[in-house]
Protein backbone atom coordinates (compact mmCIF):
# COMPACT_ATOMS: atom_id res chain seq x y z
CA UNK A 1 0.00 0.00 0.00
CA UNK A 2 1.10 3.24 -0.82
CA UNK A 3 -0.65 6.21 0.98
CA UNK A 4 -1.05 9.58 -0.52
CA UNK A 5 -1.68 12.40 1.19
CA UNK A 6 -1.05 16.34 1.72
CA UNK A 7 -2.51 18.81 -0.92
CA UNK A 8 -5.17 16.18 -2.28
CA UNK A 9 -8.85 16.22 -2.18
CA UNK A 10 -9.07 12.84 0.10
CA UNK A 11 -6.42 10.82 1.49
CA UNK A 12 -5.76 8.01 -0.55
CA UNK A 13 -4.57 3.93 -0.07
CA UNK A 14 -3.24 2.61 -3.35
CA UNK A 15 -2.77 -1.08 -3.18
CA UNK A 16 0.63 -2.06 -4.54
CA UNK A 17 -1.71 -4.49 -7.24
CA UNK A 18 -2.33 -1.18 -8.94
CA UNK A 19 0.62 -0.77 -10.04
CA UNK A 20 0.14 -4.12 -12.12
CA UNK A 21 -2.16 -1.81 -13.94
CA UNK A 22 0.10 0.81 -15.45
CA UNK A 23 2.90 0.67 -17.84
CA UNK A 24 6.02 -0.88 -16.83
CA UNK A 25 9.84 0.27 -17.68
CA UNK A 26 13.65 -1.25 -17.43
CA UNK A 27 15.96 0.80 -16.80
CA UNK A 28 19.61 0.03 -16.70
CA UNK A 29 21.83 2.79 -14.27
CA UNK A 30 24.04 3.26 -11.38
CA UNK A 31 23.60 3.79 -7.96
CA UNK A 32 25.69 6.43 -6.12
CA UNK A 33 25.91 6.29 -2.36
CA UNK A 34 26.52 9.75 -0.94
CA UNK A 35 29.82 8.39 1.07
CA UNK A 36 31.60 7.92 -2.63
CA UNK A 37 31.03 4.04 -3.62
CA UNK A 38 29.31 3.26 -6.44
CA UNK A 39 26.98 0.39 -7.70
CA UNK A 40 27.05 0.27 -11.79
CA UNK A 41 24.47 -1.75 -14.00
CA UNK A 42 21.54 -2.12 -12.23
CA UNK A 43 19.05 -3.31 -14.04
CA UNK A 44 15.81 -1.84 -12.31
CA UNK A 45 12.03 -2.74 -13.42
CA UNK A 46 8.69 -0.81 -12.36
CA UNK A 47 6.36 2.06 -13.17
CA UNK A 48 7.87 5.59 -14.29
CA UNK A 49 7.17 7.40 -11.51
CA UNK A 50 5.74 10.43 -13.86
CA UNK A 51 2.98 7.56 -15.04
CA UNK A 52 2.08 6.77 -11.35
CA UNK A 53 1.83 10.23 -10.50
CA UNK A 54 0.08 11.55 -13.37
CA UNK A 55 -2.34 8.47 -13.45
CA UNK A 56 -3.11 7.95 -9.62
CA UNK A 57 -2.08 11.11 -7.74
CA UNK A 58 -2.70 14.23 -10.25
CA UNK A 59 -6.42 13.44 -10.47
CA UNK A 60 -6.88 13.91 -6.75
CA UNK A 61 -4.77 17.12 -6.40
CA UNK A 62 -6.36 20.32 -4.47
CA UNK A 63 -8.12 22.38 -7.42
CA UNK A 64 -5.57 25.25 -8.31
CA UNK A 65 -2.43 23.58 -6.26
CA UNK A 66 1.00 24.43 -7.38
CA UNK A 67 2.74 21.20 -6.45
CA UNK A 68 6.30 21.82 -5.40
CA UNK A 69 8.26 19.08 -3.58
CA UNK A 70 6.69 15.12 -2.64
CA UNK A 71 8.24 13.68 0.53
CA UNK A 72 8.49 10.09 0.16
CA UNK A 73 8.51 7.66 3.16
CA UNK A 74 9.89 4.15 3.56
CA UNK A 75 8.14 1.64 6.06
CA UNK A 76 11.81 2.01 7.74
CA UNK A 77 10.98 5.31 9.04
CA UNK A 78 13.45 7.50 6.46
CA UNK A 79 11.95 9.84 4.35
CA UNK A 80 13.11 12.39 1.63
CA UNK A 81 11.93 15.43 0.00
CA UNK A 82 12.15 15.55 -3.59
CA UNK A 83 11.55 18.46 -6.27
CA UNK A 84 8.37 17.80 -8.36
CA UNK A 85 11.09 18.64 -11.46
CA UNK A 86 13.01 15.90 -10.04
CA UNK A 87 10.87 13.09 -9.34
CA UNK A 88 9.09 13.55 -12.50
CA UNK A 89 12.38 12.67 -14.62
CA UNK A 90 12.46 10.24 -17.46
CA UNK A 91 14.66 7.80 -15.42
CA UNK A 92 12.59 8.25 -12.29
CA UNK A 93 11.27 4.39 -11.25
CA UNK A 94 8.84 2.98 -8.82
CA UNK A 95 10.77 -0.24 -8.84
CA UNK A 96 9.54 -3.97 -7.68
CA UNK A 97 12.33 -5.95 -9.68
CA UNK A 98 16.56 -5.34 -9.35
CA UNK A 99 18.03 -7.81 -12.10
CA UNK A 100 15.30 -9.83 -13.02
CA UNK A 101 14.40 -11.18 -9.59
CA UNK A 102 11.90 -9.28 -7.18
CA UNK A 103 13.67 -7.01 -4.80
CA UNK A 104 14.02 -8.15 -1.70
CA UNK A 105 14.50 -6.56 1.72
CA UNK A 106 17.76 -5.33 1.72
CA UNK A 107 16.95 -3.88 -1.97
CA UNK A 108 13.59 -2.25 -0.31
CA UNK A 109 11.07 -4.45 -1.28
CA UNK A 110 8.16 -4.65 -2.23
CA UNK A 111 8.67 -1.59 -4.19
CA UNK A 112 11.52 1.49 -3.78
CA UNK A 113 11.88 4.94 -5.14
CA UNK A 114 14.62 4.52 -7.93
CA UNK A 115 16.05 8.24 -8.97
CA UNK A 116 19.80 7.46 -10.73
CA UNK A 117 20.82 10.98 -10.77
CA UNK A 118 19.98 11.34 -7.22
CA UNK A 119 22.72 10.12 -4.07
CA UNK A 120 21.43 6.95 -2.66
CA UNK A 121 19.20 8.37 0.16
CA UNK A 122 16.82 10.05 -1.92
CA UNK A 123 15.90 6.67 -3.46
CA UNK A 124 13.34 5.53 -0.70
CA UNK A 125 13.35 1.88 -0.28
CA UNK A 126 10.34 -0.37 1.39
CA UNK A 127 8.08 3.35 0.18
CA UNK A 128 5.09 3.29 1.34
CA UNK A 129 4.04 7.63 1.96
CA UNK A 130 3.72 9.84 -0.38
CA UNK A 131 3.24 13.42 0.60
CA UNK A 132 1.90 16.06 -2.12
CA UNK A 133 3.76 19.80 -0.79
CA UNK A 134 3.08 22.91 -2.35
CA UNK A 135 5.97 24.73 -0.24
CA UNK A 136 9.49 23.07 0.71
CA UNK A 137 9.45 20.87 3.67
CA UNK A 138 11.13 22.30 6.86
CA UNK A 139 14.86 20.72 7.12
CA UNK A 140 14.45 17.74 9.71
CA UNK A 141 18.21 16.68 10.45
CA UNK A 142 21.00 18.88 11.92
CA UNK A 143 23.51 20.78 10.84
CA UNK A 144 26.67 18.94 10.59
CA UNK A 145 24.71 16.10 8.62
CA UNK A 146 21.99 18.15 6.44
CA UNK A 147 20.81 16.66 3.27
CA UNK A 148 21.54 18.23 -0.03
CA UNK A 149 17.88 19.32 -0.58
CA UNK A 150 18.36 17.85 -4.42
CA UNK A 151 20.68 15.45 -3.80
CA UNK A 152 22.06 15.17 -7.76
CA UNK A 153 24.89 13.28 -7.97
CA UNK A 154 26.54 14.85 -11.05
CA UNK A 155 26.48 18.23 -9.21
CA UNK A 156 27.95 16.65 -5.89
CA UNK A 157 25.17 18.14 -3.71
CA UNK A 158 25.99 15.58 -1.16
CA UNK A 159 25.68 18.09 2.19
CA UNK A 160 22.98 20.79 2.42
CA UNK A 161 25.15 23.10 3.57
CA UNK A 162 28.59 22.58 2.03
CA UNK A 163 29.85 21.82 -1.13
CA UNK A 164 30.89 18.66 -2.90
CA UNK A 165 34.97 18.71 -2.46
CA UNK A 166 34.59 19.56 1.34
CA UNK A 167 32.81 16.88 2.50
CA UNK A 168 33.70 14.52 -0.32
CA UNK A 169 36.81 13.53 1.54
CA UNK A 170 35.20 13.18 4.87
CA UNK A 171 32.79 10.74 3.38
CA UNK A 172 35.32 8.65 1.26
CA UNK A 173 36.97 7.77 4.42
CA UNK A 174 33.87 6.31 6.02
CA UNK A 175 33.53 3.85 3.04
CA UNK A 176 36.21 1.26 4.69
CA UNK A 177 34.25 1.00 8.09
CA UNK A 178 30.99 1.03 6.65
CA UNK A 179 32.32 -1.76 3.74
CA UNK A 180 33.80 -4.21 6.97
CA UNK A 181 30.24 -3.24 9.02
CA UNK A 182 28.62 -4.38 6.00
CA UNK A 183 30.53 -7.81 5.36
CA UNK A 184 30.87 -8.50 9.37
CA UNK A 185 26.59 -8.33 9.15
CA UNK A 186 26.71 -10.92 5.34
CA UNK A 187 29.27 -13.06 7.29
CA UNK A 188 27.59 -13.21 10.25
CA UNK A 189 23.40 -13.31 8.79
CA UNK A 190 25.53 -16.52 6.91
CA UNK A 191 26.73 -18.35 9.68
CA UNK A 192 23.37 -18.17 11.27
CA UNK A 193 21.15 -19.79 8.02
Amino acid sequence: MIAIRGAVTAEIDIPLERLSDLPRKELTADFHCVAGWSATGLHWEGVPFETFYRALIEPVLLPGASITHLTCRGLDGWRAAVTIEDILGDDVLIAQNLNGKPLDSDHGAPVRLVSPRQYGYINIKHLCRIDVLTTAPAATDGPLLRSHPRGRVWEEERHGLLPGRVVRPIYRSLIGPIRFLSSRGTRDALRRS
